[in-house]
C-alpha cells in the first residue's frame, strides 16, 4: 500500500510540473474500474485454509488481467498488464511469488524472512533452489521509508499507473497543443503573406 501511494504521489508532482491538473483526471474513460477494486480485495483474501485464498489470488489475476485488456487504448495500460502477466505468471510456476531474502535483509525487514519460513501466506514464500525464474520474483529492494521487495512485474504496474495519472492529468495541455498545430497554417497564413510582401487573398 505505501508504494501504491508512493506511486501516485509522485505521479501527482511529476502531472503538475508538466502543467497538468487534477480535474482533468474525471475525464480519464477508465471502463469497468468495479473490476479493479474485485481484483485487489481477492489478493486479501486470508482464509479459511489454504485453497480458498490460493483460488481467490488466482482468480484476481484473471479479474485484473480482464480489466487492463479493456482499458488497453488507455495511455499506461498495456504496462499495467504486462506487469500483471508477468507477477501471474510467476506465482503460477512457483505456487506463489518467491521473495529473495537478500533483498529483505537489503530492506530492513528481517522480521519478514522469519514469518515466510514458518508462516508463509499462499501469495508469498521466501524463495528457494527449487523455484524457477527467480529474477521476476520479489527481488528488487526498494529502501526506507518504503521498506518492501517487489518484483519486475511490480514496477510495470506500478509505472503504468503512474503513466495513466500523469497523461490523464495533461489530458486538456495535449487538446490544446494539438488544437494550435491544426489551426496554425490556417489562421497565420494573412500574416505570412504580409511578410513576404504579397497581398493577402480578399
Amino acid at each position: 500500500m505505501e508504494l501504491l501511494l508512493a506511486t501516485i504521489s509522485a505521479a501527482v508532482v511529476i502531472g503538475f510540473l508538466l502543467n497538468g491538473r487534477l480535474a482533468d483526471l474525471s475525464g480519464l474513460e477508465i471502463r469497468w474500474a468495479g473490476l479493479a477494486i474485485a481484483g485487489l480485495c481477492l489478493q486479501l483474501v486470508s482464509g479459511p485454509g489454504i485453497a480458498v485464498p490460493v483460488a481467490c489470488l488466482s482468480l484476481s489475476f484473471v479479474v485484473l488481467s480482464i480489466f487492463a485488456v479493456v482499458n488497453l487504448r488507455v495511455v499506461g495500460f498495456p504496462l499495467i498488464l504486462a506487469g500483471v502477466a508477468l507477477n501471474a505468471f510467476v506465482i503460477g510456476l512457483n505456487q506463489g511469488m518467491p521473495v529473495s531474502e537478500r533483498a529483505l535483509v537489503a530492506t530492513g525487514r528481517i522480521a519478514t524472512i522469519d514469518a515466510l519460513t514458518h508462516a508463509p501466506p499462499p501469495k508469498h514464500h521466501l524463495a528457494t533452489r527449487d523455484d524457477v525464474a527467480m529474477f521476476l520474483g520479489d527481488v528488487i529492494a526498494v529502501p526506507r521509508p518504503i521498506a518492501q521487495a517487489i518484483s519486475v512485474g511490480d514496477v510495470l504496474t506500478y509505472a503504468g499507473i503512474g503513466v495513466v495519472i500523469v497523461a490523464g492529468m495533461r489530458a486538456s495541455v495535449l487538446r490544446r497543443g494539438e488544437g494550435a498545430d491544426d489551426r496554425a497554417p490556417f489562421d497565420d497564413e494573412p500574416a505570412a503573406l504580409e511578410r513576404l510582401g504579397a497581398e493577402p487573398p480578399p
